[in-house]
Protein backbone atom coordinates (compact mmCIF):
# COMPACT_ATOMS: atom_id res chain seq x y z
CA UNK A 1 0.00 0.00 0.00
CA UNK A 2 1.23 3.48 -0.87
CA UNK A 3 0.32 6.82 0.65
CA UNK A 4 1.86 10.16 -0.14
CA UNK A 5 4.47 8.61 -2.40
CA UNK A 6 5.73 6.27 0.35
CA UNK A 7 5.27 2.57 0.94
CA UNK A 8 3.18 2.05 4.09
CA UNK A 9 2.37 -1.66 3.87
CA UNK A 10 3.69 -4.71 2.01
CA UNK A 11 1.87 -8.03 1.89
CA UNK A 12 -1.22 -9.84 0.59
CA UNK A 13 -4.17 -7.70 -0.37
CA UNK A 14 -6.11 -8.82 2.69
CA UNK A 15 -3.36 -7.60 5.00
CA UNK A 16 -3.57 -4.01 3.77
CA UNK A 17 -6.06 -1.40 4.97
CA UNK A 18 -9.01 -0.71 2.69
CA UNK A 19 -8.26 1.67 -0.12
CA UNK A 20 -8.15 2.10 -3.89
CA UNK A 21 -6.46 -0.71 -5.82
CA UNK A 22 -4.30 -0.26 -8.91
CA UNK A 23 -4.20 -3.73 -10.48
CA UNK A 24 -1.10 -4.04 -12.66
CA UNK A 25 -1.93 -7.59 -13.71
CA UNK A 26 0.29 -10.66 -13.49
CA UNK A 27 3.96 -9.92 -13.06
CA UNK A 28 6.66 -8.84 -10.65
CA UNK A 29 6.67 -5.56 -8.73
CA UNK A 30 10.14 -4.54 -7.60
CA UNK A 31 11.99 -1.48 -6.33
CA UNK A 32 12.97 1.00 -8.99
CA UNK A 33 16.24 0.09 -10.70
CA UNK A 34 19.41 1.98 -9.83
CA UNK A 35 22.02 2.59 -12.52
CA UNK A 36 25.03 3.51 -10.40
CA UNK A 37 27.38 4.32 -13.27
CA UNK A 38 26.66 5.73 -16.69
CA UNK A 39 27.78 8.60 -18.95
CA UNK A 40 24.71 10.34 -20.37
CA UNK A 41 26.80 12.88 -22.26
CA UNK A 42 28.14 10.04 -24.43
CA UNK A 43 24.65 8.87 -25.47
CA UNK A 44 25.20 10.05 -29.06
CA UNK A 45 28.22 7.78 -29.52
CA UNK A 46 26.55 4.41 -29.98
CA UNK A 47 28.50 3.90 -33.20
CA UNK A 48 31.67 3.51 -31.11
CA UNK A 49 30.61 0.13 -29.72
CA UNK A 50 32.02 -1.41 -32.89
CA UNK A 51 35.34 0.34 -32.25
CA UNK A 52 35.60 -1.61 -28.99
CA UNK A 53 36.50 -4.69 -31.04
CA UNK A 54 39.83 -2.99 -31.79
CA UNK A 55 40.70 -2.72 -28.11
CA UNK A 56 40.24 -0.40 -25.17
CA UNK A 57 42.77 2.26 -26.12
CA UNK A 58 41.39 2.50 -29.68
CA UNK A 59 37.91 2.96 -28.20
CA UNK A 60 39.14 5.71 -25.85
CA UNK A 61 40.68 7.51 -28.80
CA UNK A 62 37.38 7.23 -30.63
CA UNK A 63 35.54 8.78 -27.68
CA UNK A 64 38.03 11.64 -27.40
CA UNK A 65 37.83 12.34 -31.14
CA UNK A 66 34.01 12.42 -31.08
CA UNK A 67 33.63 14.83 -28.18
CA UNK A 68 33.35 17.77 -30.58
CA UNK A 69 29.80 16.74 -31.52
CA UNK A 70 27.47 19.77 -31.71
CA UNK A 71 25.86 20.34 -28.28
CA UNK A 72 22.32 20.28 -29.71
CA UNK A 73 22.76 16.73 -31.03
CA UNK A 74 24.45 15.54 -27.84
CA UNK A 75 21.69 17.10 -25.73
CA UNK A 76 18.93 15.48 -27.79
CA UNK A 77 20.49 12.04 -27.43
CA UNK A 78 21.00 12.57 -23.69
CA UNK A 79 17.33 13.48 -23.31
CA UNK A 80 16.34 10.30 -25.16
CA UNK A 81 18.58 8.28 -22.85
CA UNK A 82 17.10 9.86 -19.72
CA UNK A 83 13.56 9.24 -20.98
CA UNK A 84 14.49 5.62 -21.61
CA UNK A 85 15.81 5.23 -18.08
CA UNK A 86 12.58 6.56 -16.61
CA UNK A 87 10.38 4.45 -18.89
CA UNK A 88 12.23 1.24 -17.99
CA UNK A 89 11.69 1.69 -14.26
CA UNK A 90 14.98 3.29 -13.22
CA UNK A 91 14.56 5.32 -10.04
CA UNK A 92 18.11 6.62 -9.51
CA UNK A 93 21.21 7.17 -11.59
CA UNK A 94 24.86 7.98 -11.07
CA UNK A 95 25.84 10.03 -14.12
CA UNK A 96 29.53 10.67 -14.76
CA UNK A 97 30.04 13.95 -16.58
CA UNK A 98 32.96 16.05 -17.75
CA UNK A 99 30.79 19.00 -18.78
CA UNK A 100 27.74 19.03 -16.46
CA UNK A 101 25.77 20.07 -19.52
CA UNK A 102 22.67 18.01 -18.75
CA UNK A 103 21.87 18.97 -15.18
CA UNK A 104 18.64 20.72 -16.22
CA UNK A 105 17.50 17.53 -17.96
CA UNK A 106 18.24 15.44 -14.90
CA UNK A 107 16.55 17.94 -12.59
CA UNK A 108 13.36 17.73 -14.66
CA UNK A 109 13.42 13.96 -15.19
CA UNK A 110 12.07 12.72 -11.87
CA UNK A 111 15.17 10.56 -11.45
CA UNK A 112 17.03 10.69 -8.16
CA UNK A 113 20.28 11.71 -9.82
CA UNK A 114 23.86 12.09 -8.68
CA UNK A 115 26.15 13.80 -11.16
CA UNK A 116 29.77 12.78 -10.69
CA UNK A 117 31.77 15.73 -12.04
CA UNK A 118 34.74 13.86 -13.44
CA UNK A 119 38.14 15.54 -13.41
CA UNK A 120 40.86 14.65 -15.90
CA UNK A 121 44.40 15.92 -16.02
CA UNK A 122 47.64 14.03 -16.53
CA UNK A 123 49.87 17.12 -16.55
CA UNK A 124 50.50 18.13 -12.92
CA UNK A 125 51.18 21.70 -14.04
CA UNK A 126 47.48 22.01 -14.86
CA UNK A 127 46.19 20.56 -11.59
CA UNK A 128 45.49 23.83 -9.78
CA UNK A 129 43.64 25.28 -12.76
CA UNK A 130 41.51 22.14 -13.07
CA UNK A 131 40.67 22.23 -9.36
CA UNK A 132 39.83 25.93 -9.40
CA UNK A 133 37.47 25.43 -12.32
CA UNK A 134 35.88 22.46 -10.54
CA UNK A 135 35.32 24.49 -7.37
CA UNK A 136 33.56 27.16 -9.42
CA UNK A 137 31.32 24.63 -11.19
CA UNK A 138 30.37 23.02 -7.88
CA UNK A 139 29.43 26.40 -6.44
CA UNK A 140 27.32 27.17 -9.51
CA UNK A 141 25.57 23.79 -9.20
CA UNK A 142 24.60 24.07 -5.54
CA UNK A 143 20.91 24.06 -4.70
CA UNK A 144 19.93 21.82 -7.59
CA UNK A 145 17.72 18.76 -7.31
CA UNK A 146 20.56 16.75 -8.83
CA UNK A 147 23.42 16.14 -6.41
CA UNK A 148 26.83 17.06 -7.84
CA UNK A 149 29.97 15.41 -6.45
CA UNK A 150 33.60 15.50 -7.51
CA UNK A 151 35.01 12.40 -9.20
CA UNK A 152 38.21 11.39 -10.98
CA UNK A 153 38.56 9.50 -14.22
CA UNK A 154 41.26 7.02 -13.22
CA UNK A 155 44.75 6.42 -11.85
CA UNK A 156 46.19 6.42 -15.39
CA UNK A 157 44.66 9.77 -16.41
CA UNK A 158 44.84 11.91 -13.26
CA UNK A 159 48.14 13.24 -11.93
CA UNK A 160 49.28 12.72 -8.36
CA UNK A 161 48.96 16.47 -7.81
CA UNK A 162 45.38 16.51 -9.03
CA UNK A 163 44.57 13.51 -6.85
CA UNK A 164 46.12 15.36 -3.89
CA UNK A 165 43.82 18.31 -4.51
CA UNK A 166 40.83 15.98 -4.67
CA UNK A 167 41.93 14.37 -1.41
CA UNK A 168 41.93 17.81 0.24
CA UNK A 169 38.32 18.18 -0.88
CA UNK A 170 37.26 14.86 0.63
CA UNK A 171 38.49 12.63 -2.16
CA UNK A 172 36.83 11.58 -5.41
CA UNK A 173 33.36 10.14 -4.87
CA UNK A 174 33.85 7.85 -7.85
CA UNK A 175 36.75 6.67 -9.98
CA UNK A 176 37.30 4.20 -12.83
CA UNK A 177 39.84 1.67 -11.62
CA UNK A 178 41.42 -1.53 -12.95
CA UNK A 179 39.33 -1.45 -16.11
CA UNK A 180 41.93 -2.49 -18.68
CA UNK A 181 45.20 -4.34 -19.09
CA UNK A 182 46.71 -1.13 -20.53
CA UNK A 183 46.02 0.72 -17.27
CA UNK A 184 47.41 -2.09 -15.12
CA UNK A 185 50.59 -2.39 -17.18
CA UNK A 186 51.17 1.37 -17.17
CA UNK A 187 51.04 1.57 -13.37
CA UNK A 188 53.21 -1.52 -13.03
CA UNK A 189 55.98 -0.85 -15.57
CA UNK A 190 55.22 2.53 -17.18
CA UNK A 191 55.12 1.17 -20.74
CA UNK A 192 52.62 -0.31 -23.17
CA UNK A 193 49.69 1.16 -25.07
CA UNK A 194 48.71 3.82 -22.55
CA UNK A 195 51.90 5.94 -22.58
CA UNK A 196 51.78 5.74 -26.37
CA UNK A 197 48.25 7.17 -26.22
CA UNK A 198 49.40 9.94 -23.85
CA UNK A 199 52.19 10.80 -26.26
CA UNK A 200 49.68 11.13 -29.11
CA UNK A 201 47.75 13.51 -26.85
CA UNK A 202 50.83 15.72 -26.48
CA UNK A 203 51.67 14.56 -22.95
CA UNK A 204 54.95 12.73 -23.51
CA UNK A 205 56.77 15.47 -21.58
CA UNK A 206 55.07 14.50 -18.29
CA UNK A 207 57.46 12.48 -16.15
CA UNK A 208 55.91 9.48 -14.43
CA UNK A 209 57.59 6.99 -12.14
CA UNK A 210 55.39 3.88 -12.19
CA UNK A 211 54.52 2.87 -8.63
CA UNK A 212 54.75 -0.84 -9.39
CA UNK A 213 51.36 -1.32 -7.74
CA UNK A 214 47.97 -2.50 -8.88
CA UNK A 215 45.51 0.31 -9.66
CA UNK A 216 43.63 -0.35 -6.41
CA UNK A 217 46.83 -0.39 -4.35
CA UNK A 218 48.06 2.78 -6.05
CA UNK A 219 44.89 4.69 -5.14
CA UNK A 220 45.22 3.44 -1.58
CA UNK A 221 48.85 4.63 -1.42
CA UNK A 222 47.50 8.10 -2.21
CA UNK A 223 44.99 7.88 0.65
CA UNK A 224 41.99 7.90 -1.68
CA UNK A 225 40.19 4.69 -0.75
CA UNK A 226 37.56 5.72 1.79
CA UNK A 227 34.11 4.53 2.90
CA UNK A 228 31.46 5.68 0.49
CA UNK A 229 33.76 5.92 -2.50
CA UNK A 230 32.54 4.08 -5.61
CA UNK A 231 35.19 2.20 -7.58
CA UNK A 232 33.99 1.38 -11.10
CA UNK A 233 34.81 -1.73 -13.15
CA UNK A 234 37.58 -3.47 -11.10
CA UNK A 235 38.02 -6.06 -13.85
CA UNK A 236 41.80 -6.38 -13.46
CA UNK A 237 41.83 -7.02 -9.72
CA UNK A 238 43.21 -9.82 -7.55
CA UNK A 239 42.54 -11.17 -4.04
CA UNK A 240 44.74 -8.56 -2.35
CA UNK A 241 42.76 -5.82 -4.09
CA UNK A 242 39.42 -7.33 -3.06
CA UNK A 243 40.51 -7.50 0.57
CA UNK A 244 41.73 -3.91 0.46
CA UNK A 245 38.50 -2.61 -1.07
CA UNK A 246 36.44 -4.40 1.56
CA UNK A 247 38.64 -3.18 4.41
CA UNK A 248 38.39 0.43 3.22
CA UNK A 249 34.61 0.26 2.80
CA UNK A 250 34.75 1.03 -0.91
CA UNK A 251 31.82 -0.13 -3.02
CA UNK A 252 32.25 -1.40 -6.57
CA UNK A 253 30.03 -0.71 -9.57
CA UNK A 254 30.25 -3.47 -12.16
CA UNK A 255 29.54 -2.78 -15.84
CA UNK A 256 29.80 -6.28 -17.31
CA UNK A 257 28.21 -5.69 -20.74
CA UNK A 258 30.47 -2.70 -21.36
CA UNK A 259 33.50 -4.75 -20.31
CA UNK A 260 32.48 -7.51 -22.73
CA UNK A 261 31.95 -5.14 -25.64
CA UNK A 262 35.37 -3.55 -25.11
CA UNK A 263 37.10 -6.92 -24.86
CA UNK A 264 38.14 -6.39 -21.24
CA UNK A 265 36.85 -9.62 -19.72
CA UNK A 266 34.44 -10.42 -16.93
CA UNK A 267 34.78 -8.76 -13.51
CA UNK A 268 35.71 -11.18 -10.69
CA UNK A 269 32.25 -11.15 -9.14
CA UNK A 270 32.66 -14.19 -6.92
CA UNK A 271 36.00 -13.03 -5.50
CA UNK A 272 34.68 -9.56 -4.72
CA UNK A 273 31.63 -11.03 -3.03
CA UNK A 274 33.63 -13.51 -0.98
CA UNK A 275 35.88 -10.68 0.21
CA UNK A 276 32.83 -8.76 1.41
CA UNK A 277 32.85 -5.93 -1.15
CA UNK A 278 29.46 -4.24 -1.64
CA UNK A 279 28.51 -4.54 -5.31
CA UNK A 280 26.10 -2.67 -7.54
CA UNK A 281 25.52 -2.39 -11.28
CA UNK A 282 26.05 0.30 -13.87
CA UNK A 283 25.44 0.19 -17.59
CA UNK A 284 28.32 2.49 -18.56
CA UNK A 285 27.43 4.62 -21.59
CA UNK A 286 25.66 3.91 -24.85
CA UNK A 287 29.10 4.21 -26.43
CA UNK A 288 29.91 0.79 -24.97
CA UNK A 289 26.58 -0.82 -23.98
CA UNK A 290 23.42 -1.49 -25.95
CA UNK A 291 21.02 -0.16 -23.31
CA UNK A 292 21.12 1.73 -20.00
CA UNK A 293 18.90 -0.82 -18.24
CA UNK A 294 20.93 -2.47 -15.46
CA UNK A 295 18.55 -5.42 -15.45
CA UNK A 296 20.19 -6.28 -18.78
CA UNK A 297 23.53 -6.36 -16.95
CA UNK A 298 22.02 -8.61 -14.28
CA UNK A 299 20.73 -10.94 -17.01
CA UNK A 300 24.15 -10.98 -18.67
CA UNK A 301 25.84 -11.95 -15.40
CA UNK A 302 23.19 -14.65 -14.87
CA UNK A 303 24.07 -16.17 -18.25
CA UNK A 304 27.81 -15.98 -17.62
CA UNK A 305 27.70 -17.03 -13.94
CA UNK A 306 24.55 -19.15 -13.59
CA UNK A 307 25.46 -20.27 -10.07
CA UNK A 308 25.01 -16.74 -8.71
CA UNK A 309 21.79 -16.35 -6.75
CA UNK A 310 19.23 -14.33 -8.78
CA UNK A 311 18.29 -12.57 -5.53
CA UNK A 312 21.85 -11.23 -5.33
CA UNK A 313 21.75 -9.97 -8.91
CA UNK A 314 18.44 -8.19 -8.37
CA UNK A 315 19.86 -6.70 -5.15
CA UNK A 316 22.82 -5.33 -7.12
CA UNK A 317 20.43 -3.71 -9.59
CA UNK A 318 18.32 -2.10 -6.86
CA UNK A 319 19.36 -1.87 -3.21
CA UNK A 320 23.09 -2.19 -3.97
CA UNK A 321 22.97 0.81 -6.25
CA UNK A 322 20.81 2.79 -3.83
CA UNK A 323 23.38 2.19 -1.10
CA UNK A 324 26.26 3.17 -3.39
CA UNK A 325 24.59 6.47 -4.31
CA UNK A 326 23.51 7.27 -0.76
CA UNK A 327 19.81 6.88 -1.54
CA UNK A 328 18.69 5.15 1.63
CA UNK A 329 15.00 5.72 0.86
CA UNK A 330 15.16 3.58 -2.30
CA UNK A 331 16.07 0.04 -3.25
CA UNK A 332 13.72 -2.19 -1.23
CA UNK A 333 10.00 -2.81 -0.81
CA UNK A 334 9.40 -1.93 2.81
CA UNK A 335 7.40 0.62 4.78
CA UNK A 336 8.86 4.10 4.71
CA UNK A 337 10.67 3.76 1.39
CA UNK A 338 9.86 5.92 -1.64
CA UNK A 339 7.32 4.35 -3.96
CA UNK A 340 9.49 4.66 -7.07
CA UNK A 341 8.90 1.18 -8.42
CA UNK A 342 9.29 -0.98 -11.49
CA UNK A 343 7.02 -3.67 -12.87
CA UNK A 344 7.69 -6.60 -15.20
CA UNK A 345 4.62 -8.23 -16.72
CA UNK A 346 4.67 -12.05 -16.70
CA UNK A 347 2.44 -14.99 -17.50
CA UNK A 348 0.05 -16.16 -14.76
CA UNK A 349 1.41 -18.65 -12.25
CA UNK A 350 5.01 -17.41 -12.26
CA UNK A 351 6.86 -19.61 -9.74
CA UNK A 352 10.31 -17.99 -9.70
CA UNK A 353 9.97 -14.21 -9.89
CA UNK A 354 13.64 -13.46 -9.16
CA UNK A 355 14.82 -15.96 -11.75
CA UNK A 356 12.41 -14.40 -14.22
CA UNK A 357 13.83 -10.92 -13.59
CA UNK A 358 17.36 -12.04 -14.56
CA UNK A 359 16.29 -14.36 -17.37
CA UNK A 360 16.62 -11.73 -20.09
CA UNK A 361 12.89 -12.07 -20.78
CA UNK A 362 11.69 -9.51 -18.23
CA UNK A 363 10.90 -6.03 -19.50
CA UNK A 364 10.44 -3.50 -16.74
CA UNK A 365 8.42 -0.32 -16.85
CA UNK A 366 8.28 2.48 -14.34
CA UNK A 367 5.46 2.66 -11.80
CA UNK A 368 5.01 5.82 -9.76
CA UNK A 369 2.49 6.67 -7.02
Amino acid sequence: MVEGGRIVCVGPRGAAPEGPVDDLGDGVLLPGLVNAHTHLELSHLGHLRAVGEKGFVAWIEGVVSALGTPPVEAGARALEAISGLVASGTAAVGDVSNQLAHLDLLDASGLEATAFFELLGWDPAQAEAVLAAADLRLAESSGRRTRVRLAAHGPHSVSRRLFAGLAQRGGPASVHVAESAAETRFLSTGDGEWPEFLARRGLSHVAFEPPGLSPVQYLDSLGLLKPGMLAVHCVRTAPDDWTLLARRGVGVALCPRSNRNLGLGLPPVRGLLEAGVALCLGSDSLASAETLNVLDDAAFLHRELPDLDPALLVHMATAGGAQALGRSDLGTLEPGKRALLAFAAAAPGLSDPLGFLVSGEAHTVGVGF
